[in-house]
């Protein structure tokens, strides 16, 4: 869908006051131009919007639902620009007073690609566009706001923090309108849409296996997209609008206050190893015992690296020195298959492995030794009905133990 945010504004104005004339003055529009803007977005979401009386203007079942999603749309729009306006500490004498309501979607665009690209020639060969057209584009957007969006430094031309804040607000506008089309198939009989999951390595090895075989049956027209990456990469697609749902562990405190971490199961940590290892005849182990081999530990800083820091404590044992640090489940796989090495980690993470008989675990040395694991969001998340059940599906999972866990 082309989103036109002209079209948009005009929608919410007649939506709020049932009447084109009323919205005129308000959108700065002429009649007919509005009910041509209107005309076009009925048109682009094949529904009507509108039900058209002599006392006025009033919405659809489908244009509520979509109304309330470019309501959300306009307001992050507007939360972005005054946002980026503090940042640059401007009065903003020289760019328009709501100067959010003059942008195109083609300027966000534009400013969207050379953000994340950090370069108008890669911008432009993100976009399919020419250079120049992304240049003028984003630079005319600089103009409307009247604040500095791109600084020169000796490796080019880089967006400031600014436009860094205002390109994601923009992300999470394009995002709510690209729900509100999927909510409006959803009420024409077709569930579509996209849901992207940022998904930590036990989710992607195990809950996300087990939840997306009943969602995609309820849902088989729904697009998943499952996302790699270190936390704080997912962390930032999930608040740019490019992430809906995040799976991992999860953080205490909180890493920033616009996000919630929604606790749902707690995950059980263990000893593993490879089959034929010397501790496989064992039923438990001690730290003294563990720190005679080399281990595999996860990248510090995150929950799992914290845990295996306290096996370690408190028990006047010298910690192992010969670790490979590796955040890879699938290479501490292979690294624990062809070696005597051990690591502390989730059985769930290698089910299959454990069941077809190739890993072992043992209890943990100081007793049942847990982390939570969570879905983290935005706090102003709205869902769409996918992925309200999506999540009803992965509170659904049995974490039921591999049958050869022992």
């Amino acid at each position: 869908m082309r989103i036109n945010f002209r079209h948009l504004y005009c929608f919410r104005e007649v939506a709020e006051r049932k009447s084109i004339n009323a919205a005129s003055a308000q959108v700065h529009l002429s009649q007919p131009a509005i009910t041509q803007a209107i005309a076009k977005l009925e048109s682009e979401l094949a529904t009507a919007l509108f039900v058209r009386r002599s006392s006025g203007m009033f919405v659809t079942p489908a244009g509520e639902i979509f109304l309330n999603r470019v309501v959300r749309s306009l307001n992050y729009l507007q939360t972005g620009a005054a946002e980026a306006l503090s940042l640059a500490k401007k009065d903003n004498e020289r760019g328009f007073k709501n100067f959010h309501r003059l942008v195109t979607s083609a300027q966000l665009r534009a400013l969207i690609a050379v953000v994340e690209t950090g370069n108008f020639s890669l911008a432009a060969r993100k976009t399919g566009a020419s250079q120049p057209s992304i240049h003028r584009r984003a630079k005319d957007l600089e103009q409307l706001a009247g604040v500095t969006l791109f600084e020169s430094s000796r490796y080019g031309v880089s967006p400031t923090q600014t436009a860094r804040t205002f390109v994601r607000y923009a992300k999470l506008a394009f995002s709510e309108i690209e729900h509100g089309r999927a909510e409006l198939f959803a009420l024409h009989g077709r569930e579509t849409g996209r849901i992207a999951i940022g998904a930590m390595p036990l989710a992607r090895a195990y809950i996300l296996p087990k939840a997306l075989k009943p969602h995609l049956q309820e849902f088989p027209d729904c697009e998943i997209s499952i996302v790699e990456g270190p936390y704080e990469q997912l962390l930032s697609g999930l608040r740019h609008g490019d992430i809906d749902l995040m799976l991992g562990a999860l953080r205490e405190p909180a890493p920033i206050d616009d996000v919630v971490q929604d606790a749902f199961f707690e995950d059980p940590l263990e000893i593993i190893f490879r089959v034929g290892h010397p501790l496989a005849g064992k039923k438990r182990c001690t730290p003294a015992q563990l720190a005679k081999f080399p281990w595999i530990v996860p990248r510090a800083g995150t929950p799992l690296r914290e845990r295996f820091d306290e096996l370690f404590s408190g028990d006047k044992v010298t910690p192992p020195s010969n670790m490979i640090e590796c955040n890879s489940v699938a290479a501490a796989r292979g690294l624990l298959l062809e070696s005597d090495r051990v690591t502390l980690l989730s059985p769930h993470q290698v089910h299959y492995e454990i069941a077809a008989g190739l890993l072992r675990a043992l209890p943990h040395p100081k007793g049942p030794v847990t982390r939570m694991i969570a879905i983290t969001r935005r706090s102003d998340w709205a869902p769409t009905r996918a992925q309200k059940r999506l999540v009803e599906h992965l509170h659904g999972v049995d974490f039921k133990a591999p049958a050869k866990m022992r």
